[in-house]
């Protein structure tokens, strides 16, 4: 259909458009601002644990140490202990 002189179904194509993509934008952001609602609630919640840990007299710098530690393969763990013993012996400690 070809627009009329007046451009009226051009208006009216672009105006269709236009709410497509205005709903999916705002889905879109309506799902990340409920992730990041979620994500505030879990950051929320860990630190409540460390808060526990640190009460129950555990070194809170340690855990997030271990935490980071079990997140990476052996492989590369075994071979960070082996340069921080390599440095170490270098500085006499």
């Amino acid at each position: 259909m070809a627009p009329d002189a007046t451009g009226v179904e051009k208006v009216e194509e672009n105006a269709q458009w236009g709410n497509i993509a205005a709903d999916r934008l705002r889905s879109l952001i309506e799902r990340i601002e409920r992730l990041e609602e979620e994500k505030k609630a879990l950051s929320s919640d860990i630190k409540d644990i460390f808060a526990e840990a640190k009460s129950a007299g555990f070194d809170v710098k340690v855990i997030r140490q271990l935490i980071r530690i079990r997140k990476q393969e052996p492989a590369e763990v075994e071979e960070q202990e082996t340069l921080l013993d390599v440095y170490r012996r270098a500085l006499g400690m």
